[in-house]
């Protein structure tokens, strides 16, 4: 009777506004972005939606290659190693018809580099962004910097007069609970444009018919009336009664049913992103655990055990219906340094996981609570309620609490969580990506979603050298090096890589994007 009248009310929401025709774009997902703000969170459905609104310099197309946005073209400097040149796109304007300069983008990465600012890490080797002129840009690095591009597709450029008219210079502290006016409203160069903005319930965008590339992308979808519906039932119900035309974050188990629908279509790619549990490793005692005055996950033999204890095959039959790969490390296969032998590292042996809880100790067991997000990645809660019962295997008791990711993801950048889920994605499709987010110590604006305490000054200064070590060959070397030490440690329990399936209209023309980030500007219809 639940998911009745939970269906019920988003039939009328939806039925309420939309206008139902081949040109609006009716899309659901399980969440919502948790910002508006650009800078404030790095998380892909605030990427998401802000990519329909605002732009960054470039971007990537579904096969990973660049792809100009903001930037026409870009290259190192010729007379100095230390600085790359961007040339803007001419004529853009922001939704309110002020004119994109290059005093808006030096603004805008000036502004990312905020302490509380999500993007920090990414740009962390620039420093100075200064303009030459109005369609110029120079940005200097510590060093020479040959991959800083991969860094800035998810680093959008806003309006500095309307940041300052509106008060909101300063990144939002979204951590702190702070609500600011970028964070609900927008005044981007993107495609579409805010209409109205209700958080958890609806988005409303329409297209910006004075956009720099009508003429250049598809551009048939003239409104988009976002919903996030967490049920999956009820998610699959309003997609099956054609109250939504576009499904993110579709159910396994409803893909045949959906795709076997009259005028629906499912389309299936593997995704750029790594589903994988944390652990607190660097305390003295833990807080969500039944040990006293001690902290079993600082011993990496219980970190392998529990590892050892999870069934990736079973997680990938039965969970996920097959729409998963198991991995064996935190890299999609998509990213250089991923290798087929260190994702294959990850093996299921309940016994020598008993041996090895024994041998460090703890052949009771213990408890401890794990922290889950049920709101964010595919089968989220279904995965940590499997991984309890593994687990409990090898005596390893796990109180599970699966609640919203906006409630979830706080908890990892706090440091309030011993053990947790996360997902990775990596734009880049870089290994220095996964290594500044997750493995360098939480310091110096760097690390910002290690929750595992790991910290390593030595393994720290050649995460940071990636970033200006041109001898690309060294480089791969090095990022080897780091690998086997995140491996050798069990710094996390790598799961599986998703995999992505997007339900649609069959009027609906669209490929998938492994970054799971439609941009409805490709987005044609017939």
């Amino acid at each position: 009777m639940k998911k009745v009248t939970g269906l019920l009310a988003v039939t009328a929401l939806l039925s309420s506004t939309a206008i139902v025709n081949a040109e609006t774009l009716r899309w659901a997902r399980a969440g919502d972005a948790l910002t508006l703000d650009p800078h404030s969170q790095n998380e892909g459905p605030s990427h998401t939606m802000r990519h329909q609104m605002y732009e960054p310099l470039m971007i990537r197309d579904t096969t990973g290659a660049f792809e100009p946005a903001l930037a026409t073209d870009w290259a190192p400097s010729a007379d100095d190693p230390n600085v790359w040149v961007f040339n803007l796109r001419q004529g853009v304007k922001f939704h309110d018809g002020a004119d994109m300069t290059a005093e808006d983008v030096v603004f805008s990465y000036e502004r990312a580099k905020q302490p509380t600012s999500d993007m920090k890490e990414l740009i962390n080797s620039i420093v100075e962004v200064r303009a030459v002129d109005d369609y110029t840009i120079e940005i200097v690095t510590d060093g020479p910097n040959p991959i800083l591009p991969a860094n800035l597709t998810d680093l959008m450029i806003m309006d500095k007069d309307w940041t300052e008219a509106n008060n909101t210079v300063n990144v939002q502290d979204f951590e702190g609970g702070e609500i600011t006016y970028a964070t609900t409203n927008t005044n981007g160069t993107g495609a579409y444009k805010l209409v109205s903005r209700e958080p958890d319930v609806k988005t409303v965008m329409t297209r910006n018919d004075d956009y720099w590339g009508i003429d250049q992308f598809p551009m048939d979808i003239t409104e988009i009336i976002y919903t996030p519906i967490q049920n999956p039932a009820t998610r699959v119900a309003a997609m099956l009664s054609g109250e939504v035309n576009f499904l993110q974050d579709m159910p396994v188990q409803d893909l045949a049913r959906v795709n076997d629908s009259d005028g629906l279509v499912v389309k299936t790619a593997p995704q750029n992103r790594v589903i994988f549990f944390g652990m607190n490793q660097g305390a003295d005692d833990l807080e969500a655990d039944n040990v006293d005055g001690a902290n079993p996950l600082a011993d990496v033999r219980v970190r392998k055990a529990m590892s050892m204890a999870i069934n990736r095959d079973a997680i990938q039959q039965v969970v996920m219906r097959g729409q998963s790969q198991p991995a064996g490390m935190i890299a999609p296969p998509f990213v250089n340094g991923w290798t087929a032998e260190m994702d294959a590292e990850s093996a299921t042996d309940v016994e020598g996981a008993k041996a090895l809880m024994a041998e460090a100790g703890y052949g009771e067991g213990f408890s401890i609570r794990l922290d889950c997000p049920n709101d964010r990645y595919i089968n989220d809660e279904a995965i940590c309620q499997a991984a309890v019962g593994m687990l409990g295997q090898i005596g390893v008791t796990v109180n599970l609490d699966a609640i919203p990711k906006a409630q979830h993801f706080p908890k990892i950048t706090d440091g309030a969580t011993d053990f947790y889920m996360l997902g990775w994605g990596v734009p880049t499709y870089d290994s220095e990506y996964i290594f500044n987010f997750l493995v360098h110590g939480r310091e110096d604006d760097i690390g910002t979603w290690n929750g595992t305490g790991f910290d390593n000054d030595d393994l720290d200064a050649k995460i940071i050298s990636l970033a200006s070590n041109t001898d690309l060959e060294a480089r791969n070397g090095d990022i080897a090096d780091i690998w086997r030490v995140v491996q050798d440690e069990q710094l996390y329990i790598p799961i599986h890589h998703q995999v992505l399936n997007w339900g649609m209209s069959e009027s609906l023309g669209i490929d998938v994007d492994p970054e799971d980030q439609p941009m409805v500007k490709y987005f044609s219809t017939n």
